[in-house]
């Protein structure tokens, strides 16, 4: 009770439409409570509720049970993500089945999809209340990043010095390669570079000291 589930739609009829919730009756969503009619066989978010007489009913109306601001959440706290749908920056997730976030497309290093639950991170909470959210789990550790610039350089030398990810890299391309996030991957470069152990090229990394060294 009081949560959002995504689920499927087994029989709509002039009462409303009938939601699979896992028990024996389905639950039952009025029409008042539909944002778009539904049709048997789809899936939907719902919200879990008890109408005027007690009993248990759902809404399709998320916007008016999710807050859009934060309230007793902080930054780096670990949240429970229902993903609800795709916009121009990235995924709109419920938060704790209480509030509405945002997970932005060009820091996600997997693919999420509608109705995916997934754990996330408190990002940011901008000025205006609203949050912002990350699948990266924060306080990456700064001897993680070594391990991950060590990895890097013995890619580099096992391909000839050269390894066709920069920073610019799509992330599921960095997660492919190395099972890090591209913030996390952008660090260990950042960190390499500033050692002067790589160049940064258009189309990826090159070791600057591939070339085998002169003897003495």
């Amino acid at each position: 009770m009081g949560q959002v589930a995504w689920l499927k739609v087994v029989d709509v009829n002039h009462l409303g439409a009938f939601v699979d919730w896992g028990l024996s009756k389905d639950l039952f969503i009025p029409f008042a409570e539909q944002q778009h009619p539904l049709r048997p066989g789809s899936f939907t978010l719902v919200k879990i509720y008890l109408d005027n007489q007690g009993r248990p009913a759902g809404s399709t109306r998320i916007d008016h049970w999710i807050e859009d601001t934060a309230t007793d959440l902080s930054i780096g706290q670990e949240v429970s993500l229902l993903i609800a749908e795709q916009t121009d920056l990235g995924f709109k997730a419920v938060i704790n089945h209480q509030f509405w976030g945002l997970l932005y497309s060009n820091e996600l290093y997997r693919r999420v999809r509608k109705g995916q639950i997934v754990t996330g991170y408190i990002q940011r909470i901008r000025d205006d209340g609203k949050i912002d959210l990350t699948l990266n789990q924060p306080g990456f550790s700064e001897s993680k990043i070594e391990a991950l610039a060590r990895e890097i350089e013995n890619t580099l030398h096992a391909n000839s010095g050269f390894l066709a990810l920069n920073d610019k890299s799509p992330p599921p391309e960095i997660y492919a390669a190395f099972g890090v996030s591209k913030k996390v991957f952008k660090q260990a470069v950042g960190a390499l570079y500033k050692a002067q152990k790589i160049t940064i090229e258009s189309g990826g990394l090159r070791s600057t000291d591939s070339a085998p060294e002169s003897g003495a």
